[in-house]
């Protein structure tokens, strides 16, 4: 089998964006925000783009908890291009609003936000068919634009292939958000500045399996009780809602200590740079840190981490000071930046065709940056009395 990070590669190459996040997942999330902040959603306006409620587990979550959460209105619209329009729900069927000839061609819109039944609870029974849209649904529309601005908070698991734009939609509003993604995002334009200026950050929880549409057929999809699924690896949620995980501080050791006793820290020295000890960067005035639970509490200047460093990322505890690979970044703001010499750089691009001197290397047995690093972070633990 593919491993996951392929499979959400395949994904968007092939643009099968249809992948829905199951209710277990939806709720150890939006838990977290709750625990934090157990008013986080009260008198809100919440959008659940491109989410067909008798498809979407996103739209049965909220109207569950709809009351409990004391929302103000719950608004739910379908793409007409997903396999959950092309079903008819009860919502639809049973309203006066119902156009056989509209069905499959146009987005709907779906409201919650009274007790329509009288039952006395605000509830998915209460979900009100409002009407199809003039479009398909598209989240980049101007009608759901004027959607989108009416809401607080916007929550979905965008298509994949569109997560660009989505971001950048997000973006342009200035909204609350929280939203499914590729870890790799953190590496786009749209995302990083955020991700640095802390107006962005990741969720709490990492969704691996998803619900895929039936008569989706290869070998990464699994079958259990005529469902089907499919499983990736680096997904994640970003957000900009606050929640108590990137206020706790991570629990660091000495760098000696480090190397002392971690085994896994250990081996991975040993196999990549043939001896245990934090090497330091060529091209980088930075130190390496394969593993983000190894970053040594007695060293105060700049580190490379993991990018999987942003799920403990505390601002309070670390500067997020810029991502390797950037290379305007590196060549116009990063002031630990330490590039080798034209020569040297050209004898590197005959060695390695790859080679590009913005990324990190450690420099191998004859001198040479030619030992690659995965992406890195560069991260600065903050000192008393700097600013928060």
């Amino acid at each position: 089998m593919a491993s996951g990070n392929s499979n959400l590669g395949a994904a968007k190459t092939a643009k099968n964006d249809e992948f829905y996040t199951q209710y277990s997942d939806i709720e150890a999330e939006m838990n977290a925000y709750v625990e934090f902040n157990p008013d986080v959603f009260r008198d809100k306006t919440i959008l659940l783009p491109c989410d067909d409620p008798e498809w979407s587990n996103f739209t049965k979550y909220f109207a569950a908890n709809f009351d409990r959460f004391g929302l103000k209105k719950l608004i739910s619209t379908s793409y007409a291009k997903g396999a959950g329009n092309k079903q008819l729900s009860l919502f639809e069927q049973e309203s006066p609003l119902y156009d056989e000839d509209l069905h499959e061609t146009h987005g709907k819109l779906f409201v919650l936000e009274r007790d329509v039944d009288g039952d006395g609870v605000v509830d998915s029974d209460d979900i009100e068919f409002t009407g199809y849209l003039e479009g398909d649904g598209d989240f980049r529309s101007a009608e759901v634009c004027a959607l989108r601005d009416e809401a607080d908070i916007i929550i979905t698991n965008p298509p994949f292939s569109l997560f660009h734009d989505f971001i950048s939609w997000i973006v342009d509003a200035n909204k609350l958000f929280i939203a499914i993604g590729n870890l790799n995002a953190v590496k786009y334009v749209e995302v990083f500045p955020k991700l640095r200026s802390s107006e962005m950050w990741l969720g709490t929880t990492h969704p691996k399996r998803f619900r895929v549409p039936d008569g989706v057929s290869t070998k990464d999809v699994i079958v259990e009780n005529g469902i089907s699924y499919q499983t990736f690896g680096n997904v994640c949620w970003f957000t900009n809602v606050d929640h108590g995980v990137r206020h706790e501080p991570m629990l660091l050791d000495t760098m000696a200590h480090n190397l002392k006793f971690n085994k896994k820290l250990q081996k991975k020295l040993k196999d990549k740079f043939g001896t245990v000890a934090y090497p330091h960067y060529a091209n980088y005035d930075a130190l390496e840190v394969p593993l983000a639970p190894c970053i040594p509490s007695d060293y105060d200047g700049v580190m490379g981490v993991p990018i999987s460093f942003l799920d403990r990322h505390n601002p309070d505890q670390f500067d997020l000071l810029g991502m390797s690979g950037d290379l305007g970044w590196a060549t116009t703001e990063c002031t630990f930046f330490r590039p080798p010499s034209d020569e040297v750089s050209a004898l590197c691009r005959t060695r390695n065709r790859t080679w590009r001197v913005q990324k990190v290397y450690v420099n191998d047995d004859d001198g040479l940056p030619l030992v690659p690093i995965y992406d890195r972070l560069f991260i600065r633990r903050k000192k008393a009395g700097d600013d928060q």
